[in-house]
């Protein structure tokens, strides 16, 4: 099953979009952002581009417009910055929104198909490693 996130504003302005692939329909809260950031990291580390542009900025990034820029290339570790996105999840740190419902835990369960819509809506710059 293969859905595309986006990241939107409060007032529904989209800035980013990802695919993401899941083996089964039924998926928790958990899985979502895990997979999300897995992916967002490891198309980072794969290219090492001048920016990185995800959920959670990496340790030693510097916010711009054209997403978090590190001062010195290095790959990111993906299961920290899965660490703390789950945690920034449990604190408000962000809003993830499900068919136009907001997702209370982590372990609530979504049955996806071809028509669900997930939105990442961030309240603030996230700092990671």
């Amino acid at each position: 099953m293969t859905i595309t996130i986006t990241d939107e504003t409060f007032a529904g302005k989209i800035l980013n979009k990802i695919s993401l692939d899941f083996e089964k329909e039924l998926v928790t809260i958990e899985q979502i952002i895990t997979q999300r950031v897995i992916k967002e990291v490891e198309n980072y580390n794969t290219k090492l581009p001048e920016y990185f542009n995800g959920l959670i900025a990496p340790n030693d990034a510097e916010k711009s417009l054209n997403g978090y820029k590190l001062k010195e290339k290095k790959t990111i570790d993906a299961e920290k910055q899965v660490y703390i996105a789950l945690d920034a999840f449990q604190k408000n740190g962000f809003f993830v929104i499900i068919d136009n419902r907001q997702a209370e835990t982590l372990a609530e369960e979504v049955l996806l198909n071809t028509h669900t819509q997930v939105s990442f809506v961030k309240l603030t710059p996230l700092i990671g490693g």
